[in-house]
């Protein structure tokens, strides 16, 4: 029984990599949130390190939600800005980021939605579920003849 349920913890484990790999990130560069939010792209902006254990936590997070649900990854553009590199430039301090491991929402000129230093798989799905319904338009309903 132990070794049963130990062989499915390993496997759980050796399986939120995979998933987390499978976000299709773009590195920031000079520019491009401008861009694709120009395209009409709705963007979840991750401020992160390479050495930040909360932003690891919220990668891992944000893979194992799109695991569950591949419309996130199909709909929402995932770009990566290494705060280190950039917390003193216009992309950080534009929107106020206060620190490593910020998540943001962004669509056209808005912000939808903020996280700060929260790994909590709950906020990051509440703010993933926000990006995706400024992703994908509802559409408009037809009136039905008892509407009239």
């Amino acid at each position: 029984m132990l070794r049963r349920t130990f062989l499915t913890v390993l496997a759980a484990t050796v399986a939120l990599p995979v998933f987390a790999d499978e976000v299709k990130t773009l590195d920031y560069t000079p520019g491009l949130i401008k861009e694709r939010l120009a395209a009409g792209e709705t963007l979840l902006v991750d401020y992160t390190t390479d050495w930040c254990t909360t932003c690891a936590a919220q990668k891992r997070q944000i893979g194992a939600l799109i695991g569950e649900n591949p419309a996130y990854g199909e709909n929402i553009t995932f770009i990566r800005v290494d705060f280190d590199e950039y917390r003193r430039h216009a992309v950080s301090t534009d929107r106020k980021i206060p620190r490593r491991s910020t998540l943001i929402v962004l669509k056209g000129e808005d912000e939808l939605g903020r996280i700060v230093a929260n790994p909590s798989k709950t906020a990051i799905q509440e703010l993933m579920d926000t990006a995706l319904a400024a992703a994908t338009p509802k559409e408009p309903t037809t009136p039905t003849a008892s509407d009239t």
